[in-house]
């Protein structure tokens, strides 16, 4: 969200939040409250979709929904109620209201077949969402998210020890790339995973742009 509202090309970030925040100091930002857990989740979110394309500039989608360390007091049926229903159920209101790229946060080693929980689940969820249909998904797959509430400082010191995809990546990189993938207007079709080296790339492209 940080990223987004320094970007000057971005005209309003909308946050679509499960719970009330306090008031959001950047005029670009607004902040509305949806119930996620109602059947009427993704229609509503096909309207306010409906309504921001309407306006006739490019709108993106994007989904940063995580429970981080707090997974592992979630049973599997809560973590897919959250990571696969509404995350799913999000990405079909986009679609429906005629958004046509997105972007979702996942986490490193993702895979449906994979025997460690999480990364099933995360796998599951980027299956669900590939198969909604966006013209371009973009697919972040981030190692140990340092500088987040939910990364103990020791964590995401020893995270640095470990080379690529399962290492410690800044967060600010990843808000940065995200903001990369949206304005970025030569990206092909189709779906991109992007890993912590493919990410810190996007977010240095961001910066040398920004710098120009």
């Amino acid at each position: 969200m940080r990223a987004l509202a320094a970007e000057p090309t971005c005209a309003e970030v909308v946050m679509v939040n499960r719970k009330p925040i306090s008031q959001v100091a950047n005029p670009r930002v607004r902040a509305i409250t949806l119930d996620t857990a109602a059947a009427q989740f993704p229609a509503e979110v096909t309207q306010l979709a409906r309504s921001l394309v309407a306006q006739g500039d490019p709108v993106y989608g994007a989904s940063c929904v995580g429970v981080g360390k707090g997974s592992m007091n979630w049973s599997e049926e809560q973590l897919k109620a959250l990571e696969i229903g509404v995350v799913g159920g999000f990405a079909r209101g986009c679609r429906a209201g005629g958004i046509a790229r997105f972007s979702l946060l996942s986490a490193a080693g993702s895979s449906a077949k994979s025997r460690i929980r999480y990364a099933r689940i995360m796998g599951l969820k980027e299956e669900t969402v590939q198969a909604i249909g966006f013209q371009r998904l973009a697919i972040f797959r981030p190692g140990i998210v340092a500088g987040n509430a939910h990364t103990p400082r020791y964590v995401a010191w020893l995270g640095r020890l470990i080379p690529g995809s399962f290492g410690t990546i800044e967060q600010d990189d990843i808000g940065r790339a995200f903001v990369a993938e949206f304005i970025s207007n030569a990206a092909p079709n189709g779906v991109v995973v992007l890993e912590n080296a493919a990410t810190r790339q996007r977010s240095r492209a961001l910066n040398m742009q920004v710098q120009g």
